[in-house]
């Protein structure tokens, strides 16, 4: 029998900005952190979620009960860390089950200095997030007076008005290099802002044979221009990411000189709320936001329904009928959220009626799936093979 009893976790708090609070244990790293309340109701997929930059800033509660039951690999992560703020679980997997596990969910969270909270009721949090919305948060394993650490979380930083992009992406411009296929080694040359971009995004589109030059969130039209040589790129793209759209300028005025110069694009998440910025639309913070892979949505272009993965919290304000006139075409809504009318897309279409631009709010890379809108990249290869054909 061992003279001392191995020590558990430590106490954990978290105490949301309206004073809800909520006791559990210690789960990853210990100390304190500070961050968005938002919930994901995906129920696989755990490590792709944690390493989204879409997440920076963002304490993320699963709605699924069961975390870490498979592990930690590395092959499955979207960045080179870890970006939540704080991970709520309720249920943590003792021991992980997958022949692809290299160390557990805990260890990793503790090894990247990720401060969780475990044992919490997380169908309590979530329903509570859903009924007051998104707020600030702490969680503290350091501190024990709920009024303490509430008052910091009053003191922290608001998503609202905040400008991330920059705090995430890329240093330096690199290329990701079109995979072989029946059209020989190379497509298009597409470049793509990283305001954010998850490492599925680029490959995707390399395994449809195009040469994805991924520039930092700094880029301008000048750098966009560049990319690949003399003739310029074939195409322009703009990844998800965190942040407020409306306090991002410097990416919508790039974007509009892109559209005035005829340059296809192809936009995601925060490219999809910048699209609709730089066709004139505001933007909006949602009460609690979309977060999970199985958020239902209709491609109006075709009265198709697909099963999606999103991660955003604000959306677009664009009339769901109709056309807008804008200085670069007649922009519609394409897709729309079956759960509550969000515009889910953007299309952009010239004088003669053929497509120029357009841009989705989830995320059709979806690494952990589904993969019901693999479909939107062979549509942006179609928008590219159209415009060259075209002679634009």
């Amino acid at each position: 029998m061992p003279l001392h009893a191995p020590m558990g976790p430590s106490p954990a708090l978290l105490v949301l900005e309206d004073g809800r609070t909520f006791h559990g244990e210690s789960y990853g790293a210990e100390g304190e952190t500070f961050g968005e309340a938002v919930f994901n109701t995906g129920m696989t997929g755990y490590q792709e979620t944690l390493t989204d930059p879409s997440y920076h800033r963002q304490v993320v509660v699963m709605t699924a009960p069961h975390v870490g039951n498979t592990g930690v690999n590395d092959e499955d992560p979207e960045s080179s860390r870890i970006w939540v703020a704080g991970y709520v679980v309720r249920d943590p997997a003792r021991v992980p089950s997958s022949w692809r596990s290299r160390r557990t969910l805990d260890d990793e969270l503790r090894q990247q200095g990720v401060v969780g909270i475990s044992g919490v009721d997380t169908r309590a949090l979530t329903r509570h997030l859903r009924e007051r919305g998104a707020m600030r948060v702490g969680i503290s394993s350091t501190e024990t007076d709920p009024e303490a650490l509430l008052a910091r979380v009053r003191a922290s930083g608001e998503m609202a008005g905040s400008e991330l992009a920059g705090e995430v992406s890329t240093d330096e411009a690199y290329v990701v290099p079109a995979q072989p296929g029946p059209w020989g080694e190379k497509r298009f040359t597409v470049a793509a802002l990283d305001l954010g971009i998850k490492s599925m995004t680029p490959y995707r589109m390399a395994e449809r044979g195009i040469e994805v030059h991924v520039l930092p969130a700094t880029a301008t039209l000048d750098d966009v221009k560049a990319v690949g040589g003399a003739d310029g790129p074939d195409g322009l793209f703009f990844s998800n990411g965190p942040g407020d759209p409306a306090a991002t300028t410097s990416q919508v005025e790039l974007l509009q000189g892109a559209l005035a110069e005829n340059l296809p694009y192809f936009g995601i998440c925060f490219g999809n709320q910048l699209f609709g910025r730089a066709l004139g639309f505001g933007t909006y913070k949602l009460k609690y936001g979309h977060r999970g892979i199985n958020q239902p949505v209709m491609d109006r272009t075709t009265s198709k329904v697909e099963v999606t993965a999103h991660n955003h919290g604000f959306a677009v304000d664009a009339p769901l009928d109709g056309a807008t006139t804008t200085p670069y075409g007649e922009a519609t809504v394409s897709h729309v959220c079956l759960n509550d009318d969000v515009v889910e897309g953007l299309e952009l279409r010239g004088a003669d009626g053929a497509l120029k631009a357009f841009s989705v709010q989830y995320h059709p890379e979806a690494a952990a799936g589904p993969h019901d809108a693999a479909y939107l990249f062979d549509r942006f290869v179609q928008l590219l093979a159209d415009n060259t054909e075209g002679g634009l």
